[in-house]
């Protein structure tokens, strides 16, 4: 096997002493992005900033110049422990690299909750509000190998990474995919290890369309005959679909991915994307804010969802194929829940 790592309806999450309506004037929180002008990103801002004004609460966003922009991250939480802000939500873009600044504003007094990606290790925030991403890579691969029936013990896979191995939600969805259809993962946190004779490759493509048709080109030169391609996310999704119609593919082969934003929705709509597992941005950032009033009205922490080790922001299969025994949504369904 070639590797080339070159490059609900939402469930509603009960916190135990959920801050209520009242009005928590003079209270702020921070939220810190790794971009604001990722569509995921902008949506949580939105629902950030709809339950800071339904609480009263000041809110204050920052985020970073690119996706991985570490730098500005560190700088955006010491200015929010100086202003004396009672809580923190993050999505980091160096998981490891922000932790000691993330325990810094713990040791201030600060509730520090990751939203989407976990820290690493996890339990350097305070909490974790977030979809379960291997359960969201589950569900594509179980309806992926669905799909293919008996043609699944033959498949030809190509898989489309975020970014070489490391510990994020991009492990997550590339080893829920390959459970779900039916892979054994070796190690369930590395990606690319798998000795499974099904798998053409893993490419990386930075989580963007020109990465995707890149990696989808990639794996195309060392086996032409791919049949199922993951995909992280559906910019990607979109590139490895030019890269297919590029050379007449594009209509016998399987695309799945994650987000279940509106042009990815769109896509499952039109037949580009076969199932895409919709993912609740604004909701994580909406709990969120409601957890750090509560935590500051009397010191009540966040709990995880039952069986978790984080809270569970949901998430749904969306496609217009459905396969026995996998849930989904269609597509006109998704679109009255999509983002961006």
């Amino acid at each position: 096997m070639t590797k080339l790592f070159a490059g609900t309806a939402l469930a509603m999450i009960a916190l135990a002493g959920a801050a209520s309506a009242e009005s928590h004037t003079g209270m702020s929180a921070c939220l810190i992005t790794k971009t604001d002008t990722n569509p995921f990103f902008v949506k949580m801002k939105e629902g950030a900033e709809k339950a800071a004004a339904d609480l009263g609460m000041e809110l204050k966003s920052f985020a970073g110049k690119v996706d991985g922009d570490n730098e500005t991250q560190v700088a955006a939480i010491e200015t929010c422990i100086a202003d004396g802000a009672k809580g923190i939500l993050i999505t980091a873009s160096d998981t490891s690299a922000i932790v000691d600044s993330v325990q810094k504003a713990r040791d201030a007094g600060l509730l520090v909750i990751a939203l989407d990606t976990p820290l690493s290790p996890a339990d350097a925030a305070d909490a974790t509000f977030a979809t379960d991403n291997f359960a969201a890579g589950l569900l594509i691969g179980e309806w992926a190998k669905g799909t293919l029936g008996d043609a699944a013990a033959d498949a030809k896979i190509a898989m489309l990474d975020l970014a070489v191995s490391q510990p994020t939600v991009d492990v997550l969805r590339d080893q829920g995919f390959l459970q779900g259809f039916g892979i054994d993962l070796k190690d369930e946190n590395v990606i690319g290890d798998e000795d499974d004779a099904r798998i053409v490759g893993n490419d990386v493509t930075a989580g963007n369309e020109e990465g995707g048709r890149t990696a989808m080109e990639n794996l195309l030169a060392v086996n032409p005959d791919i049949n199922v391609v993951y995909t992280i996310n559906e910019p990607a999704a979109a590139g490895a679909y030019e890269a297919l119609k590029a050379v007449g593919r594009e209509n016998d082969v399987l695309i799945v991915s994650v987000d279940g934003g509106c042009p990815g929705v769109q896509n499952v709509a039109d037949g580009v994307i076969g199932a895409t597992s919709q993912q609740y941005p604004l909701d994580m950032a909406k709990l969120g804010v409601e957890a750090i009033a509560a935590f500051a009205k009397d010191g009540t922490m966040p709990t995880p969802t039952e069986g978790k080790t984080f809270t569970d922001t949901g998430v749904k299969l969306i496609t217009d194929k459905p396969v026995d025994g996998v849930e989904s949504i269609t597509s006109e369904e998704g679109k009255a829940i999509c983002w961006g």
